[in-house]
């Protein structure tokens, strides 16, 4: 934060808002928490409706859930950024660079289901292939993953809540989390779901709110063409290098470009290696995960785009406007690289309203993301480390309550790293450049394990560590030659994170590939379908449920008796309730037929490549190699699409869910009002 700067709003503000509406959504959770537990057949008390939503959620709300995980502060904060530093590239490479992942996602999202249909976490996937070696080992990456994802959540919220109300900045890395924890323990992972729903409903009517602000009624710039005059004005006081004629409205930007392939590899680690996405994986219905992930990744795009179109370019628009609040200087590197753009362009539109409307939106977009790691990491800490090291007959009660404390220790720690890279003054654009080189090497061997049975066990383990160690060369080295030293400044730069993030993810795919070739594995799925599975007696149960060695229950797939088996991480209790039982077992099994997911397979196949050549080939590089500036009206079509693609995110995001739900709904408030009248529920 600049000390030249004051604060929009009071101090009183920052709290109000970081702890008032942190414990009012853990009020609001309690109360859902009590009607569901009530009115439906599916009890937070159930260590499976706690850790997996009992594998019932439908694609709309799958695909909220999966836009408000993947909307960090750093997708508000750093996208306003690197729309303020490469102009119109800066959003447009923040959002392709970051949707294919979740495409990607969808290819695994599918394999999740055929291959691991009752797996609680992706590292038991690992576990029950490569065995307890392998399983350490993308523990680590796995939790340096949840680490720096969490933390640069409460970095990047907690430097833009200090900056708006003059609020401590180690209160409110500690704040923040407090309520999510509170909520997150009361409802588990439907009610991350559910709280994930609400943060979106806001966050899109915000980021509405300023653009059309921005683009309709300010009097600083009121219309498409107004803000591209001032851009246009801005190129010649303040050009940006790298940039054709150091134009902002324009894609043929070097570093914007570098910028986007970063983004790739570094997204590609965050969603591949992160729990919370194969989580929302593992919660979807079989043949609609697919469907999920490809509306998911599409209406996220909207989002980095929208908001950073409308303020990371006003903030670049306006600095030398005098109501700017650096004005008459231009903002510093490092409030930019803090993430600040966003705060002063939102300040400089709407005043104290825009600096409280950015609160809420940035409140809401940690809280909704820090809620989505905290259940992910739970889930790790539960079953692949106390499940499977401390007590493997551990009880449905027991994993409940494990569950609970892990939250909590998982808050504080991604608390304490927030804290300890404040302290350093690592900001929020190092962190996000530099956490893919970390990462990146064991990107292609998770994905490679649910997915390519002739990976070999050598060849994952070693993916991973020789990606890791080239990035860390690639990075440093790089870092050394251009610049002569290697410091906090120096790594931080364009060319030493993009080296380093290409030779971690590049490497990581080389080494497995040829590992693995050498004495390549024919892995039976078989195994891994039986995690978690349920041996009980007599009769059949529903298709693709058990696994073709287990006896299973009677016509309706309910089990008589269940007894624990080595390959599950959940003995089953002793009774539960059969409706709750049965209906579990229609969520988990009725739609798994083979034919169903092979269709869904495909889809993922092809609308994520096609869709993936269409956002980082077919659009930008025509535009990049030809030197394109932008006319005035083809910006001004260039922001009217914006507009269109968030009314399109708020749809799939906001109604569809509703839509979806209506008839459970319908049920709910029907069971509500026989309650009420006093009749048999």
């Amino acid at each position: 934060m600049a000390d030249s700067v004051a604060p929009a709003l009071p101090v009183g503000a920052g709290y109000g808002v970081v702890v008032g509406i942190g414990f009012f959504f853990a009020f609001l959770m309690m109360g859902i928490t009590w009607l569901q537990n009530r009115y439906t057949m599916y009890s937070t008390k159930q260590s499976e409706e706690f850790n997996t939503a009992s594998r019932s959620v439908k694609p709309g709300l799958i695909a909220s859930g999966i836009v408000s995980a993947w909307t960090w502060a750093a997708t508000l904060l750093q996208s306003s950024t690197v729309a303020y530093t490469y102009g119109v590239a800066g959003p447009f490479w923040y959002a392709a660079g970051a949707t294919v992942q979740i495409l990607m996602f969808s290819i695994l999202a599918c394999k999740v289901k055929q291959n691991a249909p009752r797996c609680h976490t992706y590292l038991e996937i690992i576990y029950a292939r490569y065995g307890r070696v392998a399983h350490i080992v993308f523990m680590f990456f796995a939790f340096v993953t949840n680490i720096l994802v969490g933390s640069q959540l409460l970095l990047g919220g907690s430097a833009v809540v200090t900056s708006l109300t003059g609020m401590n900045v180690y209160a409110a890395i500690f704040l923040i989390p407090t309520g999510v924890c509170a909520y997150v323990i009361l409802g588990g992972l439907r009610a991350t779901f559910l709280c994930d729903y609400s943060h979106t409903l806001v966050l899109m009517i915000i980021i509405l709110y300023f653009m059309f602000h921005a683009y309709a009624t300010s009097p600083l710039i009121g219309s498409p063409g107004a803000m591209y005059d001032l851009l246009k004005k801005a190129a010649i006081t303040r050009p940006i290098e790298g940039n054709k004629d150091g134009s902002y409205l324009t894609l043929k930007s070097n570093f914007g470009l570098i910028f986007g392939v970063i983004q790739l590899c570094s997204g590609s680690g965050t969603v591949f290696l992160d729990q919370a996405y194969w989580q929302r994986a593992i919660a979807s219905r079989p043949t609609t995960a697919v469907r999920a992930y490809i509306m998911g990744g599409l209406a996220w795009f909207a989002i980095p785009f929208g908001f950073s179109t409308t303020l990371g370019l006003a903030a670049a628009a306006l600095t030398d406007n005098p109501r700017f609040p650096t004005y008459p200087n231009k903002p510093t590197s490092a409030e930019i690289s803090s993430g600040l753009a966003a705060a002063y362009a939102a300040s400089t539109l709407l005043g104290q309203n825009g600096a409280i409307a950015l609160l809420i939106v940035l409140f809401m977009a940690v809280t909704s993301c820090a809620s989505a790691e905290l259940i992910a990491v739970s889930s790790l800490l539960t079953f692949d480390v106390y499940k499977t090291y401390i007590q493997p007959k551990a009880t449905p009660k027991q994993l409940i309550f494990v569950s609970h404390i892990m939250i909590c220790v998982f808050g504080v720690l991604m608390a304490v790293f927030a804290c300890i890279w404040n302290a350093v003054s690592i900001d929020l654009g190092w962190l996000f450049l530099v956490m893919g080189l970390l990462i990146g090497g064991a990107v292609f061997p998770a994905a490679f394990a649910i997915t390519w049975k002739k990976q070999t066990r050598i060849g994952a383990i070693s993916g991973c560590i020789v990606g890791l160690a080239a990035g860390l060369i690639a990075w440093l080295t790089t870092a050394k030659h251009y610049y002569g030293a290697v410091t906090v400044a120096t790594t931080g730069q364009e060319y030493p994170t993009l080296a380093g993030n290409l030779a971690a993810i590049m490497t990581g795919l080389i080494v497995t590939v040829s590992v693995s070739l050498i004495k390549p594995d024919n892995f039976d799925w078989e195994i891994t379908r039986a995690i978690n599975a349920i041996p009980v007696t007599q009769g059949t149960a529903p298709e693709g449920l058990m696994s073709p060695s287990e006896e299973v229950a009677g016509e309706k797939g309910v089990p008589q008796e269940k007894t624990s088996s080595s390959n599950s991480p959940i003995p089953a209790p002793a009774a539960v309730a059969s409706e709750t039982e049965k209906a579990l077992h229609i969520e988990i099994g009725a739609e798994d037929e083979p034919s169903k997911l092979r269709a869904a397979f495909k889809l993922a196949c092809i609308a994520s490549f096609v869709l993936t050549f269409i956002m980082d080939f077919l659009i930008p590089m025509p535009m990049f190699f030809s030197h394109y500036i932008f006319s005035k009206g083809f910006f001004t079509a260039w922001v009217v699409i914006s507009f269109i693609w968030v009314f399109c995110s708020s749809f799939v995001s906001c109604f569809l869910p509703i839509w979806e739900t209506r008839d459970f709904f319908a049920d709910f408030f029907r069971k509500i009002k026989g309650d009420v009248l006093g009749k048999k529920r």
